[in-house]
């Protein structure tokens, strides 16, 4: 049967874009179906837009104080709306950067959203086309917390929160996860009183305890509140405010209120059923080639449940592509690659790897060797502040894992993701010679110090003694 394109891909966000724009520059007939804004939500609401609102409240926060070293301005700086400035720069990548990369895609822009007819078959604003390859590259929503009244009180998600006139004066965050952080940072730097409030035991809590409790120092200090273990029983709206009761503090006030506590599935649309493609409600589901229960149709992304990151996203549209052309001995499992991920706060927390506590529970043998920012004369001398580098090593020097918190951080995270995956041994990250003073220059720091262990060995210091006088 002839299809009218041999790739269709619902959805234009970071997996979409990957599998359209590589699919066509291969020479593949390509239809790219999205019913909002190329991108997707790390180009228009995610990602992109979030950092640059915590570069412009960190040049604010530049200007205010730093109570870890007891510098301080005489006031100050006035709040500015750095919105509109946002909005213009991603209008911008839009329309100057991003649309140009569909030059050869068949796009079906903001003409409706897809659904399935049949298995090779798609309807979009009344218009049916057929695909020998279908890729669903659908992304995910904010999921609201179960809290009676949250619904009503239309709270600012990362869909919206960028589309506020102006910083609030107070802000409730509900939730303890990367965007909860990150947004909690933002807003309180650039002038509003914060209070993040949660379930669970504090900021990123299922992360290293040490990195989760040097950012909870660090947002303390700044002056961002955080309640831990409540229990939240119903949200309000009267007279221009919100409020939050809980059974610990009773009623929390603030004049606007963020809910960040996670993602749901989106798929209703879709009409899935139509293609016979399994699905829950924790994402489709597909084999280790990102194919779902239909061969001819891959679920790359959020939509899949497996790694909510736009990077894990990118990543699996380039493996879906290659493993819809490739026989079975070349094919990618895209779960054999490792997944690094950083939050954008300052100090930053990035990681790769099992956490601490998943090494325990499997029994694995590890030793973690730490280096720490307060012993780098270059963090010192450029008042850098408290980070380390903390890794997770096998006796014999496998990379288990690996936590970054500090300055650059994002940056760092990818040596160690590279030697995981590709089983790099820690003495070959002591023998890369590393440019000084950089502040990767403590990964291999880290690597020299695991090495030095291995010295305290009565056996390997008579070795060496032997190898000395030779």
């Amino acid at each position: 049967m002839k299809h009218d394109y041999d790739v269709a891909v619902i959805g234009l966000g970071p997996a979409g874009m990957a599998v359209s724009i590589m699919a066509s520059e291969m020479g593949l007939r390509v239809c790219g179906i999205e019913a909002n804004k190329l991108g997707g939500e790390c180009m228009n609401v995610g990602c992109i837009p979030s950092k640059a609102l915590l570069r412009s409240a960190k040049a604010r926060h530049m200007t205010t104080k730093f109570p870890q070293y007891g510098l301080a301005a005489a006031a100050p700086p006035a709040v500015t709306d750095p919105f509109p400035r946002i909005h213009d720069h991603i209008k911008y990548i839009n329309d100057q950067k991003t649309a140009s990369m569909f030059a050869k895609v068949d796009l079906m822009h903001q003409q409706g959203k897809a659904s399935f007819v049949d298995p090779h078959t798609l309807s979009v604003g009344g218009k049916q086309i057929t695909a020998k390859r279908i890729f669903i590259c659908a992304g995910t929503r904010p999921a609201l917390p179960p809290i009676e009244g949250m619904e009503e009180v239309k709270p600012l998600t990362n869909e919206t929160m960028f589309n506020v006139e102006s910083v609030p004066d107070s802000l409730l965050v509900v939730g303890s996860g990367a965007i909860a952080c990150e947004m909690a940072q933002a807003f309180s730097r650039l002038g509003g009183k914060v209070t993040m409030v949660m379930r669970g035991d504090g900021l990123l809590w299922r992360e290293d305890p040490e990195a989760c409790e040097l950012l909870s120092e660090t947002f303390a200090a700044e002056g961002v509140e955080i309640r831990t273990n409540r229990t939240m029983t119903r949200i309000e709206r009267a007279n221009g405010q919100v409020t939050l009761h809980t059974k610990e503090d009773g009623p929390i006030t603030a004049a606007e209120v963020l809910s960040a506590t996670g993602r749901r599935m989106d798929f209703g649309p879709m009409n899935l059923d139509a293609a016979g493609v399994k699905h829950s409600d924790s994402g489709i589901a597909v084999n280790g080639y990102l194919q779902t229960n239909r061969k001819h149709i891959y679920a790359v992304g959020d939509c899949n449940g497996y790694a909510q990151l736009s990077h894990a996203a990118m990543h699996q549209g380039m493996l879906a592509l290659m493993n819809a052309m490739m026989f079975w001995p070349m094919k990618q499992n895209y779960q054999k690659y490792v997944v690094p991920w950083t939050v954008f706060t300052e100090p930053q927390v990035s990681h790769v790897g099992p956490r601490e506590s998943d090494l325990k529970e499997r029994g694995v043998r590890y030793e973690t060797v730490v280096v720490r920012h307060e012993d780098y004369g270059a963090a010192i001398a450029e008042n850098l502040g408290r980070g380390f580098v903390k890794v997770h090593v096998s006796p014999g020097g496998r990379i288990h894992a690996a936590t970054v918190i500090g300055e650059g951080s994002g940056e760092m995270i990818n040596e160690w993701a590279l030697a995981i995956q590709q089983r790099i041994p820690m003495y070959r990250i002591m023998l890369l010679q590393h440019s000084f003073p950089t502040m990767s220059f403590l990964n291999k720091r880290a690597s020299e110090s695991w090495m030095m262990n291995r010295m305290k060995s009565e056996r390997v210091k008579k070795m060496a003694r032997f190898f000395y006088r030779l």
